[in-house]
């Protein structure tokens, strides 16, 4: 049986690149686990806000996050639980009300679309 994780816990991931040429150690915000060996999560950067769908942690150092940072929620990925290196935290009260509304609004937006 497999971990399992919880909405909002930050974790840190050994992402592969799109070109599949290495791996590398990244934040990461666990948005679903159904269960199974796989976890549907938002990647989580120290760079600047590139869309309207980034999501800025106000409380990041609470979250375990080392610099300020970004959730970028158009990134959804799925990946083997096996990626997960460790728990950093978790997203904090202030910021779990604006991820849930940020993921109603990114879902709305696709759903639009169909």
């Amino acid at each position: 049986m497999s971990a399992r994780y919880s909405p909002g816990q930050i974790l840190l991931a050994a992402l592969a690149f799109s070109n599949q040429a290495g791996v590398k150690r990244r934040p990461v915000v666990g948005l679903y686990d159904g269960g199974d060996d796989d976890l549907l999560v938002a990647p989580i950067t120290s760079h600047a806000a590139r869309s309207a769908h980034d999501l800025s942690l106000s409380e990041w150092r609470q979250a375990g996050l080392r610099l300020p940072s970004i959730a970028r929620l158009e990134k959804l990925a799925t990946v083997e639980k096996g990626t997960i290196i460790r728990p950093l935290g978790q997203v904090s009260g202030a910021d779990r009300q604006q991820f849930k509304s940020a993921i109603q609004a990114i879902f709305a937006t696709i759903l639009s679309g169909w």
